[in-house]
């Protein structure tokens, strides 16, 4: 009996509708028909015949290792692909770590120039301190007495506009000092950064990891793209379950994005984890089990 047809009895025996079975591997009803048939060159790639195969088996109650082993003959090979995604996710990592180092390299000078112009500007400043404090001092200049003979009338009018003076002074201090106050409020509001929290990393062929996104503002805006490295299938729903995006996901399909605002969390099941990227307001979130575990499940939560 080939695989197909022992998931299949499995399936029956187990009383469980295909309907029930794709609602509950996330997997598309006519690749689980092409599955029992054993048309599984039907699927998009050769690994998702391995990756669709555990999970189908897990449903049905059945050992999926066990069952991988005993059909090895009539699956296709993914070592050449795995080895292929293993080397592209080495070279991205050298190529980030490369990135870094000229990132700060490059910012060395420019924190040099600015901490010597802080230092002129300090010197600078205490200099001319030190000669304010000379000058107020300097006993060769000797006051001199004049007799200023001040009428009634000009005295009045001086000191009235010298009190509306005062005044207005006082206002436009108030006035700057609210306009200061709002700015550093403004700028304390938009100080704190997007933060992400990997609460429970999965485990196996197929993890199912949850992530926890806070400090995003007023809007979220999730988005998909596709890094070059092949095509991958992606399914999207929100946490209320609602269907956002479930086909073949590559580079004419990128990007993808859709505004999470109102969700509470969103799901993601990707086929292809180097193939596809995912950011939270224009932040890259990384994949919490190593890419080279290809097919992965993410939960992003909003708290």
């Amino acid at each position: 009996m080939d695989v197909g047809a022992k998931l299949k009895e499995a399936r029956l025996s187990s009383g469980v509708s295909l309907d029930s079975l794709q609602e509950t591997t996330k997997i598309q009803k006519r690749y689980l028909v092409a599955i029992e048939e054993g048309n599984l060159h039907i699927l998009p790639g050769k690994f998702y015949a391995r990756a669709f195969i555990k999970e189908y088996a897990m449903a049905v109650g059945l050992d999926p290792n066990e069952l991988l082993e005993e059909h090895r003959e009539e699956l296709p090979s993914t070592e050449e692909e795995n080895v292929q995604y293993t080397r592209i996710q080495r070279t991205r990592r050298e190529n980030n770590s490369n990135d870094k180092g000229s990132r700060i390299s490059s910012i060395i000078p420019s924190i040099i120039v600015v901490l010597l112009v802080i230092g002129i500007i300090i010197v600078a400043w205490l200099f001319i301190r030190a000669n304010s404090s000379t000058d107020a001092t300097d006993p060769s200049e000797e006051p001199q007495e004049n007799n200023v003979i001040i009428e009634d009338g000009a005295d009045d009018s001086n000191n009235e506009t010298g009190e509306g003076t005062a005044e207005e002074n006082n206002e436009e201090s108030e006035g700057s000092s609210e306009d200061n106050a709002e700015d550093n409020e403004s700028e304390e509001g938009t100080s704190e950064d997007l933060s992400v929290e990997v609460i429970e990393e999965g485990t196996g062929a197929s993890p199912n990891s949850v992530i926890g996104v806070s400090n995003y503002g007023d809007e979220v805006t999730v988005s998909v793209d596709s890094t070059g490295d092949g095509e991958s299938w992606l399914e999207v729903t929100s946490g209320s379950g609602e269907s956002l995006y479930s086909s073949v996901f590559n580079a004419d399909a990128s990007p993808q994005e859709w505004d999470a605002s109102e969700f509470e969390s969103i799901s993601l099941n990707v086929g292809n984890a180097p193939a596809v990227t995912i950011s939270i307001n224009g932040t890259e979130i990384e994949y919490p089990v190593d890419t080279s575990t290809v097919h992965q499940k993410l939960e992003i939560q909003f708290n």
